[in-house]
């Protein structure tokens, strides 16, 4: 079981914190409340020993194990060796040292170059280090004794990567160069990636290398003989790692950082001049944390409360892909705030991201796949992630130097502290509410602080006594303009509350035109599902039964058609099981504003009359709400927008531009054109037989304006000849062709 905590003004579903003040001022101030409610909330404070999942609950967070502490600032690297040891090479002091498996860590090799960038298992026990700046590859015995393996012409040498007949490739920069080097120890150019810097390498199932590059940040795969193809041309300036899970996915990690101009920086004691995300000044010590504006709640509707929207418009800093063994790729993550350093997997087959910034660790998980925060390391970097053969997960770090162990089991304490909330002036404090499940032996406290500098310091209060009252215990902070909380959990045996979940719309389905699903009832004229209320008090109860029976989507019936009306289907869940209902919205593209088509639907499904609108591309959004099973105060609500889908009632026009007859044959020229849609298919039936079809002169309809040219092998008769055109929206036009005039 998990400790869940969670905060709220009553015992309902919904988990928030509020903190309410009035404003010290001459005149008086209706109440207003700080709110914390989701992950975005959360992840503004500071966490020890927490996780946070993405629906925004506060859980204790899995065991962190200190491993091993450098007296380096980085740790860039780690693999594990043969006997169950760890290798670690470290910057700005180009250590390499090892963690013997009883966990006591030594110095390994001392390289004269600052930085210990890559590492990688050699034969017999060894190991291949590869350090910068003025690159080398050194092989190392399992003694420790080095000899110079191979230098290039390069001045970084980034990643390491051995195939399946002992070869070694590096991965170089500032050409971008990735070199083969043999058993042996000669090396030669394998790659020329036409960047900056190749970063990261990794081999495939079948024996390809693949490449990431920085300046730009692209994907490559390299075929044994040097041919590269392109899987992934990203948006960022630096792929950081790429990682195969056991189904042969490879998953990326990419960050932006700042431009290279290919040269080293100024000085090399602190960092290369490959992308880090920029707010930690490529990895340099002492980083500013970030300010995040917050969200002021005014209940009484005045000008501090609700009514201004902030939209973030920072570019990211990073992302996480997947590439399928075909090439296809999709982003599975992405972030303002930390950037993504490597990626690895938990016994789950779960995706785990280390990222920097603040040193978090994500797991991506549920679907659709979204964050929860597994962890935050003690350090401003997580850097690189290794699983010993006993499935454990190790992660080094970067200001300072560090490598942790994660635990299967959870902490037994963790500890949360929120960022400091600004009143905007010198605020008497209200009441702090919170709701917990607490089991035996569990604990849970709060705190408060205040003061009025921005950041906290010396000058503002001392932690308040822990509150004891979680249906509202009044502050006891002094006055001042900022106020700061604190939440302790203590656990032994873990108690669960669920609080009231956010409902998840999954999926919407916007099927073809004119496809319609009769209700499946047994007697009558079947009813279309989701088409107006034409159901009686039993069909109503045998409804709800069908849905009870189908997780609250429909079963559709048998498919039929009907011209002009268009079904929507949507997935919706609600984790705490309540009962939802749903608004739908349309809008046309071009349009801001959404346009509500109906409100209060208990079923997923909606049949739409379009010829009450406009041709046109057009969008639908569902809007799930659970307040059938909660107070206004705490229902809430999840939304999806469909994929684009056109509106088309209007069939396409039908040109007869000509008839002629050259000896026995008769020869008709038309021209078939379509406002919105493109023209599927056109027909033409002599004397009412078969209908047959024709194809226009460039051989495929595939467009809103098609020329025909149709060869008849005798001349018309009297009756003619009847052409017929569908458009992709299956709407139908015909034109009649008389036979010609006989001169």
């Amino acid at each position: 079981m998990q400790t869940f905590f969670t905060g709220r003004l009553k015992p309902a579903p919904t988990v928030v914190f509020w903190i309410a003040f009035g404003a010290a001022t001459l005149l008086a101030s209706t109440p207003k409340f700080f709110q914390a409610a989701t992950q975005a909330d959360f992840l503004k404070g500071d966490v020890e020993n927490l996780s946070i999942d993405s629906h925004g609950r506060l859980v204790l967070g899995p065991a962190t194990e200190l491993v091993y502490e450098t007296s380096a600032p980085f740790v860039w690297a780690i693999v594990g060796g043969s006997d169950g040891s760890l290798f670690i090479g470290t910057g700005n002091e180009g250590k390499v040292f090892r963690i013997d498996p009883q966990g006591q860590g030594s110095m390994f090799f001392d390289a004269p170059e600052l930085e210990a960038h890559a590492l990688a298992p050699a034969p017999n026990g060894g190991l291949y280090v590869a350090t910068s700046p003025d690159g080398k590859i050194y092989k190392v015995d399992r003694a420790g004794t080095a000899t110079e393996f191979f230098k290039p012409e390069d001045k970084y040498i980034w990643s390491l990567a051995s195939d399946a007949k002992g070869n070694l490739y590096a991965a170089t920069g500032d050409k971008g160069v990735i070199y083969k080097i043999t058993p042996d120890g000669k090396g030669a150019p394998f790659y020329r990636t036409k960047a900056t810097h190749a970063t990261a390498l990794a081999f495939d199932k079948t024996g390809n290398l693949v490449a990431g590059t920085e300046s730009p940040g692209k994907v490559l795969r390299i075929d044994p003989e040097g041919k590269a193809f392109l899987l992934l041309d990203s948006p960022f300036q630096e792929i950081r790692s790429l990682r195969f899970d056991d189904k042969g996915m490879l998953y990326v990690a990419a960050q932006s950082g700042r431009p290279s101009s290919g040269a080293a920086p100024q000085t090399d004691t602190i960092t290369p001049p490959r992308g880090a995300d920029t707010s930690m000044g490529g990895l340099t010590p002492n980083v500013s944390a970030e300010i995040t504006s917050i969200s002021i709640v005014d209940l009484s509707g005045g000008a501090g409360g609700q009514g201004s929207t902030h939209e973030d418009r920072r570019a990211p800093k990073g992302a996480v892909y997947r590439i399928t063994p075909d090439g296809v790729w999709d982003e599975l993550w992405e972030s303002k705030d930390d950037a993504p350093y490597d990626v690895t997997f938990d016994e789950t087959g779960a995706v785990v991201i280390g990222t920097g910034g603040k040193g978090k660790i994500y797991r991506l998980e549920g679907e659709p796949l979204r964050p929860t925060l597994l962890a935050r390391a003690s350090a401003q970097q997580v850097t690189a992630f290794h699983k010993d053969a006993r499935g454990r997960l190790y992660y080094a770090t970067a200001n300072p130097g560090k490598v942790f162990r994660l635990s299967s089991d959870r902490a037994s304490r963790g500890t949360y502290e929120s960022e400091a909330r600004d009143a905007q002036t010198v605020a008497t404090w209200g009441a702090l509410s919170w709701h917990a499940s607490i089991g035996a032996g569990n604990q849970v406290e709060l705190f408060t602080r205040s003061g009025n500098t921005e950041a906290p310091d010396d000058t503002w209060s001392p932690w308040s006594a822990p509150y004891s009252n979680g249906e509202g215990s009044p502050i006891s902070s002094p006055k001042a303009r900022y106020l700061q909380w604190r939440a302790v959990l203590t656990s032994v045996t873990a108690a669960y509350l669920q609080r009231n979940l956010r409902p998840q719309v999954r999926s919407i389905t916007v099927h073809p035109p004119g496809i319609v699903f009769q209700k499946p009832f047994s007697t009558g004229e079947p009813d279309l599902a989701g088409f107006e209320d034409q159901s009686t008090p039993d069909r109503k109860l045998a409804s709800a039964a069908m849905n009870a029976q189908t997780g609250n989507t429909p079963a559709l019936g048998r498919r039929t058609y009907q011209k002009g009306l268009e079904t929507i289907v949507w997935k919706a869940d609600d984790e705490n099981d309540d009962d939802l209902v749903y608004d739908i919205f349309y809008r046309r593209e071009g349009e801001t504003t959404w346009t509500a088509l109906r409100r209060g639907l208990s079923d997923s499904i909606l049949v739409w009359d379009t010829t009450t609108v406009p041709n046109g591309t057009y969008f639908m959004k569902v809007v799930a709400s659970d307040s059938p099973s909660n107070p206004a105060a705490i229902a809430l609500a999840g939304e999806l927008e469909s994929a684009e889908f056109d509106i088309d009632n209007t069939p396409p026009t039908i040109l007869i531009q000509g008839v002629r007859v050259e000896g026995a044959r008769t020869i008709v020229t038309f021209e078939v054109k379509d406002d919105h849609s493109a023209v599927q298919r056109v027909e033409f039936s002599l004397d009412g037989q078969l209908w047959r079809g024709i194809f226009p002169k460039d051989g495929i309809a595939d467009s809103k304006d098609e020329h025909y040219e149709l060869a008849l092998d005798s001349a018309l008769t009297e009756r003619g000849l009847v052409v017929r055109a569908s458009d992709s929206m299956n709407n139908v036009a015909t034109a009649h062709v008389d036979a010609p005039k006989r001169k």
